[in-house]
């Protein structure tokens, strides 16, 4: 059975040292083929493959949210977070019938100063709990975090 495959990376960087009202929000999201949102379908449904499709804007949905969950909790908690970065993907089998994306899979690399790897990693488990896509969707979304910790 074959599938199509989705993907979309985020990045941002700056600090929540400041706590969850000072921390930016503003993140970059790429999606491959695409430099802005002028949509189309994606080319294997007769889409134009240099457009942006519904399908990667799920994907990058996800993993923004995601982050900005990861975020606002690692700033309450007291965690410097300088850095972010994912590399996402979804999943669409083609089978008969009706079609979904089944899975979303996000990979963080998340980079802190001067706290316990084990304490961000339950931050991102609490964010994903609150996270308003992922609470959305049908589709698993799984998080495999990497932590990188400075100082």
């Amino acid at each position: 059975m074959a599938e199509h495959e989705y993907t979309a990376a985020i990045n941002w960087s700056g600090t929540t040292r400041g706590g969850y009202r000072s921390f930016s929000r503003t993140h970059t999201a790429s999606l491959a083929g695409a430099s802005d949102l002028t949509m189309s379908a994606d080319a294997a449904f007769r889409g134009d493959a240099d457009l942006t499709n519904p399908e990667q804007l799920l994907v990058v949905a996800a993993s923004s949210c995601q982050m900005l969950s990861f975020l606002a909790s690692a700033a309450r908690a007291g965690v410097d977070v300088v850095g972010y970065e994912d590399l996402a993907r979804g999943r669409m089998p083609l089978r008969d019938g009706q079609m979904s994306i089944t899975d979303i899979e996000l990979r963080p690399v998340i980079q802190v100063r001067g706290a316990d790897g084990d304490a961000v990693e339950d931050l991102v488990h609490v964010a994903h709990e609150r996270c308003y896509i992922a609470n959305s969707l049908r589709s698993e979304v799984r998080v495999i975090p990497k932590i990188v910790i400075f100082g």
